[in-house]
């Protein structure tokens, strides 16, 4: 009988991600370039959307730390609109189960995704209420193993992590061996910018997941 165990128990550092999947993580500047090359041009419209949200999310979070609904609410939601991911080809499916099958069988992790989008190839990651004073990158392991949970191997795959604050991205691949890297960390309450080049991002997953 195999043992059933949750992902967000099993995998708790990246260490054990790395350990449990044989993933390592690939720093080439070629590996991870929808970060940072070709980003599509945003308009004066979007633009002006995107300062309406940065001031909307800096009023509400001004109170204190907001619930992982209202981020998605204020933040997320607007974000995947304005990229493309509401309307076709993408679907948009909430509260995915994923399941990853261990060790020839004897182990199996389960867990839940805020967001699936299109085809297991887009995952978006918002942290817990009460974890939205805690640092984006405590969600990367539990990132990992989603995403090495897809079904389409032969395809990178892409997720999105926040807690409203920060937001960060991370690549994975899996052949021929898995590797994964990450962008850098763009914080909201630095500038309008941030979130400028958050949305050129997503826009350039759009295109690179579309193909």
């Amino acid at each position: 009988m195999p043992q059933t165990t949750a992902i967000t128990e099993a995998i708790t550092t990246l260490k054990d991600a790395e350990i449990r999947f044989n993933v390592t993580r690939n720093e080439s500047e070629e590996f991870f370039t929808e970060w940072f090359t070709e980003l599509p041009e945003i308009t004066e419209s979007e633009k002006a959307s995107l300062d309406v949200l940065r001031r909307r999310y800096l009023y509400h979070r001004g109170e204190g730390d907001l619930l992982e609904g209202t981020v998605m609410l204020l933040v997320v939601s607007p974000l995947l609109a304005l990229a493309g991911f509401y309307d076709p080809p993408f679907k948009i499916q909430a509260e995915a189960s994923v399941e990853l099958v261990l060790n020839d069988g004897e182990e199996i992790l389960r867990g839940r995704i805020d967001v699936l989008v299109l085809q297991n190839q887009f995952w978006v990651l918002v942290l817990e209420s009460k974890k939205t004073t805690l640092s984006a990158w405590s969600a990367i392991p539990q990132a990992l193993a989603y995403l090495m949970a897809n079904h389409h191997p032969n395809k990178p795959v892409f997720a999105m992590v926040t807690n409203g604050d920060d937001v960060l991205f991370i690549k994975l691949t899996q052949n021929p061996t898995p590797q994964y890297d990450l962008s850098r960390v763009f914080a909201l309450f630095t500038s309008n910018r941030e979130l400028y080049a958050i949305l050129q991002i997503l826009k350039r997953i759009t295109h690179a997941i579309a193909l």
